[in-house]
């Protein structure tokens, strides 16, 4: 059974948690958290379609992802994909943490069946029941919108090898120094 997952558009930019307000003079905010770190991707731009190899109508594959301008102190990345806009609710198409702090990316067709990757990252389980990446693969009808969120860490997450989105959400809490969010749409 193939998944339903969009991967990337470009960066939509969120920032660290602010240890106070933000001041006059500081970079630019949202929700008064300082604005950082980007996020790209070579399949696709920003708020545009994914195409039709990274869906489960097509190859099935991870798109290639590129972050930067990550703040000092990084120790690990973590990345989630969703869709906000599944039928059931929000769909979780991939969820990946243990990210190495010097990395820069993913490679396009990260392997969906392996739980360790070899650089030591961990795919945790998606809306299926299952580790890795899964594709977009809405019902037929208005487009959906795919997120990838892309978290720098200040700390290794120490989570079980079947953790889920809920669970990696809780280990990062307080750890987040910045994300950086690129959205793609998909329909069929």
């Amino acid at each position: 059974m193939k998944h339903l997952c969009a991967v990337v558009g470009a960066a939509i930019l969120l920032g660290s948690p602010a240890s106070g307000p933000a001041q006059e003079g500081d970079q630019a905010t949202e929700g008064g958290v300082p604005m950082a770190m980007t996020v790209t991707s070579t399949a696709f731009e920003s708020g545009k379609p994914i195409p039709k190899r990274f869906s489960c109508g097509g190859e099935d594959l991870s798109p290639a992802l590129s972050w930067g301008d990550a703040p000092e102190g990084v120790k690990s990345f973590a990345l989630i994909c969703d869709d906000p806009d599944a039928p059931m609710g929000t769909w979780v198409h991939w969820v990946i943490w243990g990210i190495p702090a010097d990395s820069a990316g993913l490679p396009e067709g990260v392997p969906a069946d392996s739980v360790k990757l070899e650089d030591g990252s961990i795919q945790g389980i998606n809306s299926w029941g299952k580790p890795g990446y899964g594709g977009p693969c809405p019902p037929p009808g208005k487009p959906h919108r795919y997120f990838f969120k892309v978290y720098a860490l200040d700390a290794q997450l120490d989570l079980s090898v079947s953790s889920d989105k809920a669970a990696l959400e809780a280990a990062m809490e307080g750890h987040v120094l910045a994300q950086a969010e690129l959205m793609g749409t998909y329909q069929r």
